[in-house]
């Protein structure tokens, strides 16, 4: 089995553009879609994040740490939230992806867990 990332990546300000009944309507469906992948044995990790307007980055550049405070008026794009799953393979990963409810108004990135460096190779 390896572990895999399904990172929501939607725009911004989508979020306040639903009403409150859609917003808890698009919630139930992401929060069914879970409780399904830990029904299956799947589900290893999932979380829904607040928007940027909360958020801090900090970065380092040339040895100084800077922190800049949210929301991020370039961003085209937020990490709303993740599914951790395990799967056989990176097609079984996909082919969860596909029926997770935020592809219909999101980006679903799957990404496999992995070593930055592989030791094994040298």
């Amino acid at each position: 089995m390896s572990s895999y990332m399904l990172l929501i990546i939607e725009p911004p300000a989508q979020r306040a553009t639903r009403t409150e009944a859609q917003g808890r309507e698009v919630y139930a469906r992401m929060q069914s879609f879970g409780n399904g992948l830990r029904q299956q044995g799947k589900l290893l990790a999932v979380a829904s994040l607040a928007s940027q307007a909360s958020a801090v980055r900090v970065s380092g550049v040339d040895g100084d740490c800077r922190v800049l405070d949210g929301p991020f008026s370039e961003a085209k794009e937020m990490v709303g939230g993740f599914f951790m799953i395990d799967c056989a393979n990176l097609n079984e990963a996909v082919a969860i992806a596909r029926h997770c409810p935020a592809a219909e108004w999101a980006t679903v990135e799957v990404r496999a867990l992995a070593p930055c460096y592989d030791d094994s190779q040298a």
